[in-house]
């Protein structure tokens, strides 16, 4: 007969507690979240970052040097053959014409002096002697434009590789222009996480902040602005605080518009990349920075929802914030 384990002999409610223990013990607890990196292991982080970054635009460097004098070659040979199909193409006119002078049954102007009885001895020893000085002549001719077509050819051959050359720096020089980006990039990412906003609870949520300062901010909008100028630049200015009568952040120091254009026109294909850029960036660091939310081509993207959906037209490029990211904190 089978003996009954101890816990099989429990009954009632002694059961589920022994079994809720006994899976407790078992089973692996849920890992725990990594903590935060500390601001000592980011800046450890930043200084080896920096000495790879260093050696990147070492080579980037090193590679441009390369490339001018590729640059330089390329430009000599394409001159070298410039001036060799110029020869090329000059005794080819001229051996051309001695082909036909040849074909039509004499060199030209090579016999206007002969004159008189052609049967006279005198006459025909001179007109031997005329001939093989013409044979001389068209073998020089016939030499000569050989070198020139050898020369001409070396040229194209010559100039044919150092353009290879030079669209192989081409190809390194953007390779290691792109690997140095990139570091920096990691570099940048970095920075911005050694600076979390004032005020942030242990739950996630923000403190709220008076404005201060001259520019009547809040420190924690003055932060974001900080950062933004420093990693974007902000060419046409940036403007905060203002008394306005429908509501919202700028009267309370809580919002900043980042200009790409003066006078309400739509910015430059370029700057609608910079608001793309700064707009990314905002929504990337929004959870520690503060970010509530941020508006931009007639859209708003919200912390809350985490995604960005189209507004209603209010009419022109500035309403309708296609000439600047507009960003609001908490």
């Amino acid at each position: 007969m089978a003996v009954a384990s101890p816990a099989g002999r429990l009954r009632g409610p002694m059961r589920g507690i022994v079994a809720v223990l006994v899976t407790g013990i078992l089973l692996p607890s849920p890992a725990l979240a990594e903590p935060k990196p500390t601001v000592k292991q980011l800046k450890k982080e930043l200084a080896g970052l920096q000495k790879e970054s260093d050696k990147l635009i070492a080579d980037y460097y090193n590679s441009r040097i390369t490339h001018q004098k590729a640059e330089k070659v390329e430009k000599s040979a394409r001159a070298k053959l410039a001036a060799a199909q110029e020869t090329f193409d000059r005794h080819s006119v001229e051996l051309r014409a001695m082909a036909v002078a040849q074909y039509t049954g004499g060199e030209p102007n090579q016999f206007a002096m002969l004159t008189g009885n052609r049967q006279d001895p005198s006459v025909l020893l001179a007109r031997m002697a005329l001939t093989q000085h013409v044979i001389a002549l068209q073998d020089a001719k016939l030499r000569g434009f050989a070198q020139v077509r050898d020369a001409q050819q070396q040229a194209k051959d010559e100039a044919a590789a150092r353009a290879k050359e030079l669209d192989q720096t081409v190809g390194e020089l953007e390779e290691r222009k792109g690997k140095a980006e990139k570091q920096i990039e990691r570099i940048k990412d970095k920075i911005d996480q050694l600076y979390t906003a004032p005020g942030l609870r242990p739950d996630g949520t923000f403190v709220p902040q008076l404005p201060q300062g001259a520019d009547h901010i809040t420190p924690r909008m003055a932060l974001v602005k900080q950062l933004v100028q420093e990693r974007f630049e902000v060419p046409y200015g940036i403007g905060c605080y203002r008394q306005i009568q429908d509501g919202g952040e700028h009267p309370l120091g809580r919002a900043c518009d980042f200009m790409l254009s003066r006078g309400g026109a739509m910015p430059s294909a370029a700057e609608l990349k910079r608001g793309d850029q700064i707009a990314a960036w905002v929504v990337k660091n929004a959870k520690r920075l503060g970010i509530m939310y941020v508006i931009y081509r007639q859209r708003i993207w919200h912390v809350r929802t985490g995604a960005w959906r189209t507004m209603s037209d209010r009419g022109g490029n500035t309403a309708n914030h296609y000439d600047h990211p507009h960003v609001s904190v908490y």
